[in-house]
């Protein structure tokens, strides 16, 4: 024996502890383990100190008040050895030290040590039924020593034979431990499965307590007690020992390829089905813990609890659950939660990561309630790991509610009622059916839901919460023994339990509530008297029930939801087969991918639009929007003037009026719908035979937003505005080339003009002679009228060819009387307006003669006209206003090219970024059976793929 910090250890025990094992050589052997410590040194002179708090921090039945056990014969009073005295333990010890014995005989014994121990494997029973007796650090660390080498290397020890233990009463001890655990004697959550395997006997029901408290059952009730006690204290060092383990592993100190653990593969498989067609009705068939109950029952602290963290946002009788909440618990080395579509980890340990998980809660909440609803069907994911969590996939639904408050939406109680039923409705969800026991039974109004949705009870738990006030608030305490025993409700469930969740302050910790619970239940009535059962209490056994009843509920539905999907896939498969069989199989996004590049290079072939072909539409459409303005408000005033110096001034003053308000804001604007209509032309005119009529709604969304995202640079139209003005402030034309284009350009405006005019006066005149017989059409009472007005009209034109723009008083009576002199009646409005458009006729005849006259003009124009009958100054209005069209036109085609294209280029992208990222915009813009067709294919076919995966990681598991 080996002295270490003053007390005593072995030798073998010393060597074989390794560094890697995280235990340093200073530290007593006997402080790794409390049963490895009764093992090893059971014949060792060292005394042991009492272990007085194994049990304390282990199990929610720690404090249970038990009686206490008679101390055997000579154990001198020390509360250690009573502890430790019972069958299951020496059973436990005699198995660990026959396997350190055995190691010890490696270290000191040689070459017989070794014979022994070959001699002894061949004989020894099977104990691979019983490894979860013995720690798990107990098997690593004999993984890390190699026991051949050692044999090899150390001395023999004939003194180890003295020491070997009886095998006869090994096996004799193993074959009682065997029958005893065949006649059911289970305890605490694992009797919870096979509870659940008994037919014909709802699993987890509480039994009777009104059962005979005689002797025998008393001191059987005790042994459970007391056995529950040691195994809760087992799995409380294996949980600790777990954890070093796992955190070993994440440290990467064994360096082994960590693969996904089973609950994520099944949590992947929920999440895709979450998105998946609701058509198909598919995605409602796997298991999934399904958490009601009314508002404010508590449903969200007993699942903080499971999740052993404070994750949840809270509010004083405010409803702060609005969406569905998935949460994915698993084991993992690290207490901490993650989003499922951000990686961002929040440190369940650390106050500040908590408070911003809460909040990251609540403002996705809040986003995905739309406006003017209080609830949003939409689901959220999370998934928490964590030493000790039990592993399964719950969604926290929002509180149901009995009456619509101020401030909530109309239909918010007929939605949480809707929620609630999509997801209770699934056969094999587990319902967790949470009932606040501090409120009378009857205001519960979850469980009349609950009874409609399973009315046999095969798959609810019924959990009451808030015992403590419950107990506090009602007289008889039997009525909380019939809320949990489902007699008060007309509910079945598959199992009840009471819990308590704190003292109802928001700052509370979970360790904390979970002393408050053991504490309350340890001093509790409903407990001590029998009216609840010790499996029935604490949110811890809650939650191994709940996980015990969810992979039951997996293993028994995961393959037949495979097949489901997989006669799916065949269909889909075949259907897409018949009806697009030449076609790739492009889901939504895919195909917008290819939507967005083709849409990129029409835009790019926008900016391959040559100079003279943005110059020459730009020319036209200016010229089409301000003619009017041009022929009416210039031209016509100042060719009424009597001589050519009032004509010039008249021009120069209405250009100038013109370009300083008008002209600029025009241009713009044409140069605007130019860049418009040619994206446009663009893409339509892309078509061709690889396109796709399936993008003219997307390509159409995209250009109408991008347009109106377009803003255009303002700041150019003073520059505008300055070329404007001093290409209508020139008048000299340098050659007759010039000349002949302005007569040209005259020419055929005012053959437009007086083809228009001619229409209008068609109009109004109704047919003629020739027309009334070749298509037997008649005049109306109103042509009649204006027919004789415009031959009156024509007439004094006839008689005053220099007539002016207006008629007078005088003149429009004489017309009037003349035509009642016929027998027609005239209105003296309708002779003006006639009188307007005949007028207008006879200027523009006159003008396009005088045009004809003017095409040989260009000599008389560089005297300047001097001495000349001919004056030509209306041509030379012309040139500067055509003058002014090409500059404009070339200034604006400047600005498009340089500037606007690769603006709305640049648009163009950000839009198609944009609704790259809008799931729901795609879903909207890209639609047609051949696409939700495609979209189902993947989805299946992912969907089969992860279940397999799962399916087959659950089959290794087994």
């Amino acid at each position: 024996m080996l002295r270490v910090g003053g007390k005593m250890t072995c030798m073998a025990c010393r060597n074989l502890v390794s560094n890697n094992m995280g235990v340093k050589v200073r530290i007593p052997l006997q402080k790794l383990h409390p049963l490895s410590r009764a093992i090893h040194h059971r014949y060792s002179n060292q005394q042991v100190p009492p272990h007085r708090t194994a049990a304390r921090h282990i199990s929610t039945m720690s404090r249970l008040p038990m009686r206490p056990p008679k101390p055997p014969p000579g154990s001198g009073g020390r509360g250690h050895q009573q502890q430790r005295n019972f069958w299951m333990l020496r059973l436990a010890a005699r198995i660990l030290r026959l396997r350190y014995i055995v190691l010890g005989s490696a270290v000191g014994g040689g070459y017989t040590a070794k014979k022994t121990y070959e001699e002894w494997k061949d004989f020894l029973p099977d104990f691979s039924e019983y490894n979860w007796v013995i720690p798990d650090y107990i098997w690593e660390l004999s993984e890390q020593i190699d026991l051949e080498k050692l044999a090899k290397a150390l001395p023999e020890m004939e003194e180890i034979a003295k020491l070997l233990p009886d095998m006869n009463k090994i096996g004799e001890n193993f074959a009682f431990l065997k029958s005893l655990l065949s006649t059911g004697i289970v305890t605490g959550a694992s009797g919870l499965h096979l509870l659940l395997e008994t037919a014909g006997e709802p699993a987890l029901k509480a039994t009777d307590a009104s059962a005979p408290a005689s002797t025998e059952a008393s001191d059987k009730q005790y042994k459970k007690m007391k056995y529950q006690r040691m195994l809760e204290r087992l799995e409380k060092e294996n949980k600790e020992l777990r954890k070093v383990v796992l955190q070993k592993d994440d440290k990467g100190i064994h360096q082994r390829k960590i693969k996904k653990s089973l609950i994520d593969l099944y949590s992947e498989v929920l999440d895709i089905l979450s998105d998946y067609d609701s058509n198909y009705n598919t995605q409602d068939h796997l298991p999934r813990v399904v958490v009601v109950g009314d508002q404010s029952a508590g449903k969200t602290s007993v699942l903080e609890m499971i999740a052993q963290a404070r994750i949840f946002p809270r509010g004083s009788g405010e409803m702060m659950t609005r969406s569905p909440v998935k949460v994915t618990l698993s084991e993992g080395p690290h207490h901490v939660a993650m989003f499922k579509d951000s990686g961002r980890e929040f440190d369940l340990g650390k106050e500040e990561d908590l408070a911003a998980l809460r909040h990251e809660i609540e403002l996705r909440m809040r986003k995905s309630v739309k406006e003017g609803q209080t609830v949003s069907p939409e689901t959220i994911s999370l998934s928490v790991k964590g030493p000790g969590i039990q592993r399964m996939v719950l969604v926290d639904l929002p509180g149901v509610i009995s009456t619509v408050t101020s401030g909530m939406a109309p239909d918010t109680k007929e939605t949480i009622f809707s929620i609630s039923k999509a997801y209770m409705q699934n056969p094999n969800a587990i319902i967790l059916c949470i009932q606040d026991g501090s409120v009378d039974a009857e205001r519960s109004i979850v469980t009349d839901l609950v009874s409609q949705m399973d009315p046999h009870g095969k798959r609810t738990i019924f959990v009451l919460t808030k015992v403590d006030l419950a107990e506090k608030n009602l007289a008889s305490p039997s009525r909380i023994q019939q809320i949990v025993e489902g007699k008060l409700f007309p509910m079945k469930a598959l199992g009840y339990f009471a819990v308590v969740t704190g003292k109802g302050s928001t700052s509370e910790s979970i360790d904390s509530i979970k002393d408050y619970e053991e504490d309350f239940f340890q001093n509790s009535r409903l407990l001590r008297d029998g009216m609840l059962k010790a499996h029935q209490v604490t949110t811890k056994n809650l939650s191994l029930a709940v996980s015990d009843c969810f992979w039951k509920m997996v293993r028994e539905s995961v393959e037949q939801q495979a097949d489901a999907f997989k006669a799916s896939r065949f269909n889909l498969e075949t259907e897409w087969k018949n009806n697009y069989p030449r076609l790739r199989e492009l889901d939504r996004n895919e195909l917008y991918e290819k939507a967005k590049n083709e849409i990129l290079d029409e835009v790019i072939s926008l900016s391959q639009v040559t100079p003279k072909h943005w110059e020459a539409i730009l020319q036209k459409k200016l010229w089409e929007r301000v003619s009017t303005h041009v022929i009416e408000n210039i031209y016509l005033p100042a060719a009424q003037t009597m001589n050519s110096g009032t004509f010039n001034t008249t021009v120069d003053i209405k250009l100038k009026q013109w370009t300083d308000k008008q002209l600029p804001h025009k241009a713009l604007e044409v140069a605007w719908e130019t860049l418009q209509e040619e994206f446009a032309r663009f893409m339509a005119e892309y078509k061709g035979k690889d396109q796709d009529d399936i993008f003219d709604k997307l390509k159409e969304a995209v250009k109408d937003e991008s347009i109106k995202r377009h803003k255009w640079n303002e700041r150019a139209m003073d520059s505008l505005r300055v070329i404007q003005h001093n290409a209508l402030e020139d008048r000299s034309i340098t050659d007759k080339p010039q000349w002949d284009a302005a007569i040209q350009f005259m020419d055929e405006t005012l053959q437009s003009r007086l083809k228009d005019t001619e229409s209008v006066i068609q109009d109004m005149v109704g047919p003629d002679w020739k027309q009334r017989w070749m298509n037997w059409s008649s005049r109306t009472a109103d042509q009649h009228i204006r027919n004789e007005t415009k031959n009156e009209l024509e007439r004094l034109l006839k008689l005053n060819e220099e007539h002016t723009a207006y008629l007078a008083n005088d003149e429009v009576t004489t017309v009037r009387k003349n035509l009642e002199g016929r027998g027609v009646q005239v209105d003296p409005v309708l002779i003006k307006d006639t009188w307007h458009q005949m007028y207008r006729r006879h200027f523009l005849q006159k003008a396009l003669i005088h045009c004809n006259l003017c095409k040989k003009g260009f000599y008389y124009y560089q005297r300047h006209f001097v001495d000349a009958e001919l004056e030509c100054n209306d041509v030379v209005l012309f040139w500067r206003i055509q003058r002014m069209l090409m500059i404009t036109a070339n200034t604006l085609r400047q600005q498009l090219t340089n500037n606007e294209v690769r603006r709305l280029e640049k648009n163009v992208k950000e839009v198609l970024e944009d609704f790259g990222e809008d799931s729901e915009k795609k879903k909207h813009l890209i639609i047609g059976r051949r696409v939700q067709l495609a979209e189902d294919l993947k989805k299946v076919r992912e969907i089969q793929e992860k279940l397999e995966a799962f399916i087959e990681a659950l089959h290794k598991e087994k």
